[in-house]
């Protein structure tokens, strides 16, 4: 059963969890998170209550959910501190892969630590880690970078700022935004090489590879979630670049 204090304030405080989950097959899930989520905690702090519903149902685990997301991330906070301070150890869950990258969380971690609060993490699957080991573009060292601002200006000046990095770069995608955006990318990158995958670990992956302009011919469905991996910037595309932006400005 769930750890519950008894809600009394000199207990020690609970821990807070931040536990990743399936990015998509639900049989990539460790041991130890299944262990957490069942027996550890009293509530899970999941960003789409539904989603985690599936997984929590198909393992058989009944631990209460509470809905924890970008819309009622403040609110929320201050409930869930005070049950943590009281005694409940507590799970942070994303709707897929490790909570915090380009989800919510991070105000809650670090008044978390500023409390005193002990935090752990649960490692697992991670899905800019899956698009770049097999994207054939993974060096000692990336960049990744989220998801992409979605007004046209603040892209433009997003890519343009990226545009000179030495890394491979990683970023996430929505399905209604991922041909605008590669085509925003060719035109500030140029026809560089990517990786595009999509759907990662479920029944219909999907990964093309190539330059850009290929990858936009090749993308047999806009359906799914992204993972994009950018190949790094080398110093003679840095310099043809630097004198494309100066005939623009």
């Amino acid at each position: 059963m769930p750890r519950h204090s008894n809600q009394s304030p000199t207990d020690p405080p609970g821990t807070l969890y931040l536990v990743a989950t399936p990015i998509g097959n639900l049989e990539d899930i460790t041991l130890r998170a299944l262990r957490i989520l069942e027996h550890e905690v009293a509530l899970i702090a999941a960003e789409d209550t539904r989603r985690t519903a599936k997984l929590l149902n198909h393992y058989g685990i009944h631990t209460i959910t509470t809905s924890f997301h970008v819309h009622n991330e403040r609110k929320k906070q201050s409930s869930l501190i005070q049950r943590l301070t009281c005694g409940d150890s507590l799970a942070l869950v994303s709707d897929a892969g490790t909570p915090l990258l380009s989800d919510p969380g991070s105000h809650l971690v670090r008044q978390a630590l500023a409390d005193g609060i002990p935090v752990q993490t649960v490692p697992g699957p991670n899905a800019a880690v899956a698009g770049l080991v097999m994207s054939g573009l993974a060096e000692d060292s990336f960049t990744f970078v989220g998801f992409p601002p979605h007004r046209s200006k603040a892209r433009t000046d997003w890519l343009l700022g990226l545009s000179n990095e030495p890394r491979p770069l990683i970023l996430f995608e929505s399905p209604h935004r991922i041909l605008k955006l590669l085509g925003h990318m060719r035109d500030i990158f140029g026809d560089r090489e990517i990786s595009l995958g999509r759907e990662l670990t479920k029944k219909h992956e999907e990964l093309v590879k190539g330059p850009i302009s290929f990858v936009i011919n090749k993308l047999t469905s806009i359906k799914g979630e992204f993972t994009l991996v950018i190949s790094p910037s080398t110093p003679d595309k840095r310099k043809n670049h630097s004198v494309d932006k100066m005939l623009i400005y």
